[in-house]
């Protein structure tokens, strides 16, 4: 057994923050401007819908999903720095091609959507930084390990819309620097200011970043991406074949748990906008508020997960995070007889009287003809009458709103940080970068496949179908965590090299 030298120590854990630090930009880059979306999309392009902000949204993980197994693949085999500098590169430049979609004067959507799966892309380098805290820490190790990292993750999307928030300040016109065709604006300088944390984030990657990696007792060996020290001391612990049922049905939760999540944080601004006629800018500067208080729920949550987790183990706490996304959701369903207020431009005059729902039967057309109230802004605000559901399904109180927001800030992280530990404890001791790779595939697969169906269902059908259909998907991975409960086990209990 090699034991490890101080310096090691040291150094292997300098690497490893360096590892949170990238985590941390990289959710900055994706939550710095996920409030702000929709009302730059309506600025710049008014040909775009509700049914394109998915689109938009969902571009970003389709260039995670294809960028995740290539770079955990890179990583397997060649110096961990390479992938990782590349991938910040990708997202630099891809935030200053989004502080410039306005420039167009045709198909600005497009520019948009462009950017964001670049910026995608090069988030792709999280399945490369979750192989290597996976390999550079021990058993033990690492259920802290990747709390911190799930931590540092959800500090970017706290932080991210604090960011936005403060931005909003500038306003929407900002300053216009005509040499540069640039606007700094409450849309792009989000966009620049991650820019210029990812310029940060590839000095200390050269200047710090080690590749170290020990086995799950903690003994150090040489890795095969490496030219640092150390001892091949695993050849009789890497024998043995991975579960790939728990690795399956881990992908599938996980899958899950993300499609959820990406749900929430798409339909935020424009439910908001249509229950409660918030403008543009309100909806951006509440949506951040809260979210980001629900952002510190989560740190908090991961805090005292990586003590729960020691007495309880990671699986029942993975199931108690589900549970608790299901209630979340749960809650989000409309109970009331209020209806929301219609657009009034959108109905040109005509006012949709709050009454009984047999009343709303009667034709669109003999409604009565009523003057704009005089308090009405140039900007429609409220549910418009494009939507058909609006006319008949009951709004969400701002209580139901919030509540479901705590939900969900308590469950989502519990759900993350385990799914992410109990899937790298079942691969055990060999390489991981294709295995993390596939498995924030399968992440970004549900943030895309989430905005897309959130917006489509929600658009056509309404909050009440879109949030009981999730709740329906949240049932049937609990009751696929209860077949496999028994096989998320450690790779190294598994051939009873270690007790559980």
């Amino acid at each position: 057994d090699v034991v490890e030298t101080q310096e090691h120590y040291k150094s292997r854990w300098r690497s490893i923050w360096i590892m949170y630090l990238t985590m941390f930009l990289s959710s900055v880059g994706f939550s710095i401007v996920i409030m702000s979306v929709w009302p730059y999309l309506q600025k710049i392009d008014p040909t775009a819908d509700a049914s394109f902000l998915g689109w938009i949204i969902a571009s970003y993980s389709i260039g995670q999903m294809v960028a995740s197994p290539l770079f955990g693949l890179w990583s397997n085999y060649r110096p961990r720095r390479e992938p990782l500098i590349i991938s910040t590169a990708i997202s630099v430049a891809a935030n200053c091609l989004y502080a410039y979609v306005h420039v167009p004067h045709s198909h600005n959507k497009y520019y948009m959507l462009t950017a964001r799966a670049l910026v995608g892309f090069g988030a792709g380098n999280v399945a490369v930084v979750r192989s290597y805290i996976a390999g550079a820490t021990s058993l033990t190790e690492r259920t802290s390990a990747m709390a911190n990292t799930s931590a540092c993750q959800a500090v970017g999307f706290i932080l991210g819309p604090v960011f936005q928030t403060c931005f909003t300040l500038i306003g929407e016109e900002g300053v216009t620097w005509k040499f540069l065709c640039l606007q700094l604006n409450m849309y792009t300088t989000p966009v620049l200011f991650g820019a210029l944390l990812g310029v940060i984030n590839i000095i200390l990657i050269f200047a710090i970043f080690r590749e170290h990696r020990v086995d799950d007792m903690g003994r150090q060996y040489k890795s095969i991406n490496s030219d640092g020290e150390g001892s091949d001391v695993l050849d009789q612990n890497t024998e043995g074949s991975i579960d790939h049922v728990a690795v399956v049905a881990l992908n599938i939760l996980f899958f899950v748990i993300l499609f959820v999540f990406a749900v929430f944080e798409t339909i935020a601004t424009p439910l908001t906008m249509d229950m409660y006629s918030w403008t543009r800018k309100e909806a951006v500067f509440y949506n951040g508020i809260i979210l980001s208080v629900i952002g510190i729920e989560s740190v908090i949550v991961f805090m005292v997960v990586k003590t729960l987790s020691k007495k309880t183990g990671e699986r029942a706490i993975l199931h108690a995070g589900l549970l608790i996304v299901l209630v979340g959701f749960f809650i989000l369903l409309p109970w009331g007889k209020k209806l929301p207020n219609i657009q009034w431009q959108e109905i040109k005059n005509n006012s949709i009287p709050r009454t009984a729902p047999s009343e709303m039967l009667a034709p669109f057309w003999s409604l009565p003809e009523l003057q704009l109230p005089s308090n009405h802004t140039a900007e429609p605000v409220g549910c418009p009458v494009t939507q058909s559901w609006c006319l008949n399904t009951p709004m969400i109180y701002l209580a139901q709103y919030i509540s479901s927001d705590v939900l969900i800030g308590l469950g989502y992280p519990v759900c993350n940080v385990m799914s992410y530990t109990l899937y790298s404890k079942v691969l055990g001791p060999k390489p991981q970068g294709v295995y993390m790779g596939w498995l924030t595939a399968s992440g970004s697969g549900a943030r895309i496949l989430g905005p897309v169906f959130v917006s489509q269902i929600y658009t056509h059908l309404g909050p009440r179908w879109a949030f009981s259909l999730i709740c329906g998907v949240v049932v049937v991975s609990l009751l696929l965590l209860e077949i496999v409960y028994k096989r998320l086990i450690a790779f190294s209990v598994r051939y009873g090299r270690m007790q559980e």
